[in-house]
């Protein structure tokens, strides 16, 4: 055991060790030989010594002579350790989410605090590298002040993981409509309110109203707001929603566990809050005799069958605007479609009918100037009657249909928002309960599927 220790005190071992180390984690995944400039950092270190010896030593040796001074080295030294070991596992290995609406109910609930692994897709470089450590956007204790700098803009970059983004995979991803805020009122979408005030006063009299009640701002991709839904379509498939029936590419989806819609009850007395809690419907509105449910179909089933319960059904969207692409009302959140997902490399014939489902990914995600005039699309100022994907897209849906703002209402996600899949809950807190009756143990450490 002596001998083995003696080994790996060994300046040499363990130069060769972290450079191995280094060598595989920050120049080989990824894939940047700029990171190889660490590596003499690392012979100093091990080695020569001149850093520690000029620069650490006499720091140290200066701290040391006053109690105050020693202690602030100490707390420094270790607030900086933690930083940078936390901001590491942060970036390239997991991060921690916590649901905060009923979008996923009955499968994720408020309160259930994910372990989401980045490692499965591969972790995403940050796109904004200078920030304030530990938040996301906005810095703490205020609600306008941005945390991050946008002096060093990264492009779009994907360390390999383990697979792809599958159908079924819950997968927690930045928010695409994010892309610019009010910041006055951020709970809004603005692409929403900006729709409102277009059909209100007119396209420009809306925009400009807009801008003179509100400031509005962009974010970059990294920054933009985390959302967690269900991938229910990868890219290249074609995906159809009948009366609230996924289908892909003509097959019906794999059942979803929990998967919950809106049903309308007619009673003959009110139903009592003991019976709703009994069967797990935590979200419901009426008057006594008729009601708005937020239920799984087995839920569902077992209210059929109470006596004072004379008829329940699931309740279908008529044809409206609020869904993706808000042209017309064609569509609903319970049929919809078919509509093709982009995939990367695919070229599609871009006619002024199709262009509102891809507008956006080619001028917002893609990065280019697109205008019609005379029937005839420009996109960079070429004419053209195709395009060809630049990423792969996805097609994300909420579980809970009936009450999440997903894929149906702002389109599809890109690939370069996709943040990494939800893997467990390690913590689950019932908001509605105190200390420490709001711990849900069942849930703890529960996988997610």
């Amino acid at each position: 055991m002596g001998k083995i220790k003696t080994f790996f005190r060994n300046k040499w071992v363990g130069l060769i060790c972290a450079t191995l180390l280094y060598t595989l984690w920050f120049v080989v995944w990824t894939r940047s030989a700029w990171m190889s400039l660490g590596l003499p950092i690392l012979f100093d270190i091990y080695i020569t010594r001149w850093i520690p010896s000029h620069v650490g030593e006499p720091i140290k040796r200066f701290c040391q002579t006053n109690w105050l001074l020693r202690t602030l080295y100490e707390w420094i030294n270790a607030i900086i350790f933690a930083t940078v070991v936390a901001s590491l596992v942060h970036i390239y290995l997991f991060q921690m989410y916590v649901i905060p609406t009923s979008s996923m109910e009955h499968s994720l609930l408020i309160g259930d605090y994910l372990y989401v692994s980045k490692v499965t897709y591969g972790p995403k470089m940050p796109n904004t590298p200078v920030a304030f450590p530990f938040v996301h956007h906005t810095m703490p204790f205020s609600e306008t002040q941005k945390s991050y700098s946008e002096c060093i803009k990264w492009p779009y970059k994907r360390l390999h993981g383990i697979r792809n983004v599958q159908r079924g995979d819950v997968v927690v991803f930045n928010f695409p409509a994010g892309d610019t805020v009010l910041l006055e009122n951020q709970a809004v979408t603005y692409y929403d309110v900006a729709r409102s005030y277009e059909r209100t006063f007119g396209k420009k009299e809306g925009r400009r109203k807009l801008a003179e009640e509100y400031t509005i701002i962009s974010r970059p991709v990294d920054k933009r707001e985390n959302y967690v839904k269900r991938c229910v379509a990868i890219a290249g498939d074609t995906l159809q929603i009948v009366d609230g029936v996924v289908r892909i590419n003509g097959e019906e989806q794999a059942p979803i566990e929990g998967l919950q819609f809106t049903y309308v009850a007619q009673t003959s007395k009110p139903l009592s809050e003991r019976l709703l809690h009994k069967l797990g419907i935590t979200e419901y509105s009426g008057n006594g005799s008729v009601y708005y449910l937020f239920t799984t179909e087995a839920s569902a089933e077992a209210l059929r069958k109470q006596d004072h319960v004379v008829s329940l059904r699931r309740y279908i969207y008529a044809p409206n605007d609020e869904v993706f692409p808000w042209d017309e009302a064609r569509w609903s959140q319970d049929n919809y479609g078919p509509i093709w997902i982009p995939a990367k490399g695919a070229t599609i014939e871009l006619t002024v009918e199709n262009l509102p489902l891809y507008r956006r990914i080619i001028e917002a995600y893609e990065g280019h100037t697109l205008r019609v005039e005379d029937q005839t699309i420009y996109i960079d100022e070429v004419a053209t009657t195709s395009y060809t994907f630049a990423m792969d897209y996805y097609w994300m849906m909420g579980d809970n249909r009936h009450n999440s703002a997903d894929s149906r209402f702002w389109g599809f996600v890109p690939e370069d928002h996709i943040v990494g899949k939800a893997s467990f809950v390690w913590l689950s807190l019932d908001p509605n309960e105190s200390f420490p009756r709001n711990i849900r143990w069942e849930r703890m450490f529960k996988s997610v599927k």
